[in-house]
């Protein structure tokens, strides 16, 4: 059989046409669309970080003012319990408990500012 032109033919196909000012153009935009799309994800992925960063700051000084309000509650309540236990110890020997409460215009005249001290395990030194 007797060589044909269909070779010659078939490798036309394989070769591109030259590309046109078009291609070319619309080629440098999705180039430069590409970058401008990386840039701004680079700068989300940036963001992120720093908030979470920021977050986490927030999150350890939260806690470390949850663990000292806690002492301070536990500070608090050891304070109320000896007050408690102060007032439990002079309620039997207290002269104006036992007695009937003076009436309000009593109270009020003969009221003194003046109020001793009591001594409290929170101001002592």
């Amino acid at each position: 059989m007797p060589h044909s032109s269909d070779s010659s033919d078939s490798s036309s196909f394989s070769q591109s046409p030259p590309p046109s000012k078009q291609d070319s153009s619309d080629d440098v935009r999705k180039v430069q669309r590409r970058e401008k799309n990386r840039i701004a994800a680079q700068k989300s992925r940036l963001r992120q970080t720093q908030k979470a960063d920021t977050l986490h700051l927030e999150s350890e000084d939260l806690e470390r003012q949850n663990a000292a309000l806690r002492r301070e509650i536990k500070q608090l309540t050891e304070e109320m319990k000896h007050f408690t236990s102060m007032l439990s110890s002079h309620e039997p020997l207290c002269s104006i408990l036992a007695s009937p409460p003076p009436p309000p215009e009593v109270l009020y005249a003969t009221h003194s500012f003046h109020q001793p001290h009591i001594s409290s395990p929170r101001f002592q030194h």
